[in-house]
């Protein structure tokens, strides 16, 4: 029988990264690879971005400002700034907990005026009022006893009128259809070229960091935070997108 791993150890989880079990963590050499990463490891993640942008389109005017938590290194603000660049004083401000995430966007960043990024924990930094937010596969992260206290400090900070982007790695269901997801976004991935091997070391690493709701647990969050207007706007397997409207 192979020795078990120490918990220190760290593992290949795909693309030359390596992370220890149940500690996944965002900077160092994740945060230099994250890009192409995630673009493999989370499906339409592009196609998302593009979504975001379009649907930007009806709660961006001249004058609104619009965060992004959970940034990472900036692609998705830096699409959302040159999407909106024809109209006048429209702001983006990046917000993300990991320094080296946002070194990168900084620099990302720095072809645009009206773009910000900043190292800071949305749970703690003072926002602005804003017509709208974004959380592309960020609150899925923030531990469940907090995750209700962030989405209620964004509900407040929204213009009524305004919205939250919300895409979201969501469980099944029941056991049947969480199986089953399991197992297709499993296919995914290693349709994606990653071994069985990195497959499963990536899930380890990820033990107790990333615990996603379900569809409807997430749009309890929403509903407890005041927003009644919701949909959801992109599902594949696992992985969904909402928008929520104040």
């Amino acid at each position: 029988m192979p020795p078990i791993n120490k918990l220190s150890e760290a593992i290949t989880v795909g693309d030359g990264l390596k992370a220890d079990r149940a500690n996944w963590r965002f900077g160092g050499e994740v945060a230099q690879n994250f890009d192409s990463h995630v673009s493999k490891s989370v499906p339409l993640y592009h196609e998302g971005h593009k979504l975001v942008c379009e649907l930007s389109d009806f709660f961006l005017k001249p004058g609104s400002l619009c965060y992004e938590i959970g940034c990472s290194t900036g692609a998705l603000t830096e699409k959302l700034a040159q999407h909106t660049a024809g109209k006048a004083d429209v702001r983006f401000i990046g917000v993300d907990v990991e320094p080296d995430m946002v070194e990168i966007a900084k620099t990302r960043g720095k072809p645009y005026k009206n773009v910000s990024f900043v190292t800071d924990d949305a749970m703690q930094m003072e926002m602005q009022p804003c017509d709208l937010i974004v959380c592309y596969y960020t609150v899925q992260f923030i531990r469940p006893s907090e995750r209700q206290k962030l989405i209620d400090k964004l509900y407040d900070h929204l213009q009524w009128g305004g919205a939250l982007i919300m895409f979201e790695k969501v469980r099944g269901a029941d056991a049947r259809f969480q199986d089953m997801f399991a197992r297709m976004y499993d296919d995914y991935k290693l349709a994606q070229g990653y071994s069985p091997e990195e497959v499963v070391s990536k899930a380890r690493s990820l033990k107790g960091v990333l615990e996603p709701f379900s569809t409807q647990g997430n749009l309890d969050m929403l509903g407890r935070a005041g927003f009644v207007d919701i949909v959801s706007i992109m599902k594949y397997i696992c992985f969904e997108g909402f928008v929520a409207i104040k």
